[in-house]
């Protein structure tokens, strides 16, 4: 599946805010979008001076924001969105209460890895464990109750040793419990909007794929 692997800030200027895509790097390191506070490539500057956006490019900006952050794909945020729509309640924050219990993300919440790209990484190379056995798909969904650990083998890394000891962002959230010396965490409950710490509207992505 193609991914993303160019300059990450790169990304933060085409969406005109910082999306700490680095992970803890982007609490102590000083950002390029505050050096050039205007999107990528030649023409950045002169999009940065335009003085109003069609709601159809504000919608899209919003859903490539929410894409980013989390680091999915069109096609699998698409599907993501189809299945939130099709559960009862709020279709957008379906989608977030979706995308916050994927396993990846969990990882990354519990401190594991610094950024969601590199918990994705500890997932794919098998190092994360689920109710004791080994799961290598980022994209598993998280229950109530889980427990998500590194296992016994890798509970050393470096990667996985460095982000628990450089915990620089935001507290563990309240949904998750963390034994750090285990390496051990658990989903308490399944999260809710007040829960997620971002600064998106949801609604226009919802807007955006209901046309």
């Amino acid at each position: 599946m193609a991914r993303y692997t160019g300059p990450v800030c790169k990304l933060c200027r085409r969406e005109s805010q910082k999306l700490f895509l680095k992970g803890q790097k982007c609490y102590t390191e000083k950002c390029p979008i505050e050096r050039r506070a205007y999107p990528p490539g030649q023409h950045g500057p002169a999009q940065a001076r335009r003085r109003k956006q069609s709601d159809y490019a504000v919608q899209l900006r919003e859903k490539q924001k929410v894409k980013r952050i989390y680091g999915l794909p069109e096609k699998q945020f698409r599907t993501l969105f189809e299945h939130a729509n099709n559960r009862e309640g709020i279709t957008g924050e379906n989608m977030l209460i979706a995308l916050e219990s994927r396993l990846d993300n969990v990882v990354f919440r519990l401190g594991f890895a610094a950024s969601r790209n590199q918990a994705r990484q500890l997932v794919r190379h098998r190092h994360v464990e689920v109710n004791g056995r080994i799961v290598d798909v980022p994209s598993a969904q998280v229950n109530p109750g889980d427990e998500i650990s590194v296992k016994p083998k890798s509970r050393d890394l470096a990667v996985v040793q460095g982000a628990l000891e450089a915990r620089t962002r935001p507290d563990l959230p309240e949904w998750l419990a963390l034994d750090e010396k285990k390496r051990v965490g658990r989903m308490t409950r399944r999260p809710t909007r007040q829960d997620i710490p971002l600064a998106v509207q949801e609604q226009l992505i919802v807007e955006l794929y209901s046309k």
